[in-house]
């Protein structure tokens, strides 16, 4: 989502729970990591500002006040260069450390591929299992670049991975086909799933099968 430059430039979300029951935490810190928000004190998060993340902060409000709790949620339209450049550094953290976790999986993904082919286990069973693992791999891929407002050469570098995972798999599935002699499908195969099965906001390289560039 792109910051709305007209209006603040972050939001704030300020908020004190009791300390039991931990269900309301534990339901804010989730709800908070699937939208991308950091955390710059205990407590307290920040978003670039959109009415979407607007929207979010103030149920998030109504969900602390409903156990209970309470909070606020504040505009920020002026701060200083450093205090940008340090909440961007926070944002770009959070986001580096799921970008390694991904690279963890892709790794992973390759180095079972790559034992397969060394055995010359090419069947159908071992091809389907890929394309599942492939197809977690870009949805994964396609959560975390949702919630990188502020991408960086870390971003490049999980498109280019993912991008190798797919081209080895699709390898892969050639040798399979030859190997049960069947004939392979002409055109976009099953083993990239469709951009409406990724969701919006995946911006992959326009050569995969079955992809269009996102804007």
């Amino acid at each position: 989502m792109e910051p709305d430059q007209t209006q603040a430039t972050w939001l704030l979300f300020l908020a004190q729970l009791p300390s039991s029951p931990s269900s309301a935490r534990v339901a804010v810190w989730r709800r908070m990591r699937t939208v991308g928000a950091t955390s710059v004190l205990n407590g307290t998060w920040v978003l670039p500002h959109t009415a979407a993340h607007a929207r979010v902060f103030e149920e998030l409000l109504g969900l602390v006040q409903k156990h209970r709790g309470s909070g606020f949620v504040l505009s920020v339209s002026e701060s200083a260069p450093e205090t940008d450049a340090a909440i961007v550094a926070r944002f770009r953290a959070d986001r580096s450390r799921e970008y390694d976790e991904l690279a963890e999986r892709c790794t992973a993904f390759l180095t079972e591929l790559r034992k397969e082919t060394q055995a010359g286990k090419f069947i159908f069973a071992e091809l389907e299992e890929g394309e599942q693992d492939l197809e977690k791999l870009v949805r994964w891929l396609g959560k975390i670049q949702r919630r990188d407002f502020f991408p960086d050469d870390r971003q490049t570098e999980a498109i280019s991975t993912v991008e190798r995972c797919r081209r080895a798999l699709e390898d892969f599935s050639r040798a399979v086909y030859e190997a049960e002699e069947v004939q392979q499908p002409a055109g976009p195969g099953a083993i990239w799933p469709d951009q409406a099965a990724v969701g919006p906001g995946l911006r992959l390289t326009t050569d995969f099968p079955g992809q269009r560039a996102q804007a």
